[in-house]
């Protein structure tokens, strides 16, 4: 028979428990997804994921799962035990109570606050902690949370849909539609991973969306999540030209216009201004809009703009991954360009982006880049 390999058992037990974080990618908002695998020798005897902030962690939901077997067993988890009392009490605790033997640990909690606390605390009990198998495939997990504890600011992502010559509209504005029902569709389950959803007032005037997602639009071969959270929609409005009759009104999710002075209040109850200091030109200081954010909970901000928020974005190196769709027509060179941004000194300056993923979406591509960075 053939001895099984402990470091090939724990990698296949933190995989399992990170399929089970991703259950609650589009639920757990504030909170990151977390997954965890109780075994006892080689049987899974708990398993649970984080569902929703204010309900048991992962921890919790394996411990009942596994019961008395839990005594003596090792937990797989792929984020930190928590050691301080938040939303729910702490999962240190819990796992000390049942008597668990051995934990291992996907990755610390990057909150800096509190990074380390549950491991040391869980060592002071007598458990052997293991920590870092997988840790990258953990980190990817919550991209967002991590951003928010460890540089204070949202992870964004800057959305774009393109025809194959880089033109979002002709050039009186028409854009409806560049992409095709699938890359709408696609869309969809990316806006459903997002606290928030950034546009730009020329936006919402022009195209009049409601920056939602929606449910008849769908793709058929992913789940809807359960409950599904309509992420708070962000427009930044300088000049207070969002008026109330707006689409993005028609949902009852939270609206925030984004304004540098205070402006004439809204007859809708779920809108909000956010008052944010103006840069040297008037405009909003997005860097100073990211920390707000941020201070408001927000981890993964969706952005869908026009061509200049998206170059100042770009240019401030606020824009944490490119997901651009791509379809096949030929707009000419009359169309609207998608980056409006400041010529570079040379090609050496140039905002530097690596593709890190490209398919086939139906009958356009989406690409996804992230900035480059030098090795």
């Amino acid at each position: 028979m053939t001895e099984l390999n402990p470091q090939h058992f724990d990698h296949q037990m933190m995989h399992r428990a990170l399929m089970l974080a991703r259950r609650g990618l589009m639920t757990t908002r504030p909170n990151p997804a977390v997954g965890c695998v109780i075994t006892l020798g080689t049987e899974v005897v708990g398993e649970g994921w984080h569902h929703q902030a204010g309900e048991p962690h992962a921890e919790v939901h394996a411990l009942r799962a596994a019961g008395q077997k839990a005594s003596g067993a090792t937990a797989y988890v792929t984020l930190e035990p928590c050691s301080h009392i938040g939303r729910t009490p702490p999962c240190c605790d819990a796992l000390i109570e049942a008597g668990v033997k051995r934990v291992v640990v996907a990755m610390q909690d990057p909150n800096p606050r509190v990074s380390g606390n549950g491991i040391q605390r869980l060592k002071d009990a007598g458990i052997s902690v293991d920590v870092g198998v997988l840790q990258s495939a953990a980190e990817s997990l919550n991209p967002g949370f991590i951003s928010r504890m460890t540089r204070q600011r949202p992870w964004v992502t800057l959305k774009m849909a393109t025809s194959l010559d880089a033109k979002t509209a002709l050039s009186d504005g028409r854009s409806q539609w560049i992409t095709s029902s699938d890359a709408r569709s696609d869309v969809q389950f990316f806006r459903a991973q997002a606290d928030a959803i950034l546009s730009g007032a020329a936006t919402i005037l022009t195209d009049n969306p409601k920056l939602t997602v929606r449910v008849d639009e769908w793709p058929k071969s992913r789940p809807l999540p359960e409950p599904l959270k309509q992420p708070v929609r962000i427009i930044i409005d300088s000049q207070h030209r969002v008026n109330d009759e707006t689409r993005v009104f028609d949902s009852p999710a939270p609206v925030w216009l984004v304004r540098t002075i205070p402006g004439k209040p809204s007859r809708h109850p779920h809108c909000h201004e956010l008052i944010i200091a103006a840069d040297r030109n008037g405009k909003v200081s997005l860097p100073a809009l990211m920390v707000e954010l941020a201070n408001r909970e927000i981890n993964q901000l969706w952005t869908e703009c026009g061509a200049s928020l998206a170059g100042a974005l770009i240019q401030q190196q606020l824009c944490d991954r490119l997901m651009i769709y791509s379809s096949g027509q030929l707009l000419g060179h009359h169309g609207r360009s998608v980056i409006d941004m400041n010529e570079p000194l040379n090609l050496a300056s140039a905002p530097r982006f690596k593709i890190i993923d490209r398919r086939q979406i139906g009958p356009d591509q989406r690409l996804v880049a992230v900035p480059h960075t030098q090795d």
